[in-house]
């Protein structure tokens, strides 16, 4: 399986975002589990800390991401959604859900079988990625 592949076919057809996949990936992280430290979100994103500091540094620029002084550690800064973030999230996710719907509809019936049985085992999947360890 070429999870790798189904990720740039996704990509191909998303219309009307300018966020790249990696982007994607740190607002949807932001937006699911609240505001965060970058540190946190470096290791869950799989980013070296400089890498993510320009990434956030866009994503606030575009209005999706605020940034600000972790109220634990005035040191340490952290990152929350905006409302404009979230609802950009939100259009994503239904964008790609649209589109994997659309192509799934023109399998087999087995082959639908066979996704909806992986699902769970996919989902589990993707929440262990997301932890970090």
């Amino acid at each position: 399986m070429d999870l790798a592949r189904i990720a740039r076919g996704l990509d191909r057809h998303s219309r009307g975002s300018e966020l790249t996949r990696t982007q994607v990936s740190v607002l949807g992280t932001v937006v699911v589990r609240g505001p965060i430290g970058m540190g946190e979100l470096a290791t869950i994103e799989g980013l070296n800390p400089t890498m993510l500091s320009r990434l956030t540094g866009k994503l606030e620029a575009a209005g999706l991401l605020v940034r600000d002084a972790d109220p634990a550690d005035r040191r340490a800064v952290r990152v929350a959604a905006t409302e404009a973030g979230t609802a950009e999230h939100g259009r994503q996710r239904e964008e790609r859900a649209r589109l994997l719907a659309r192509h799934v509809d023109g399998l087999p019936e087995h082959h639908v079988d066979g996704l909806r049985a992986a699902l769970p085992a996919l989902d589990a999947l993707a929440t262990s990625l997301r932890d970090p360890r």
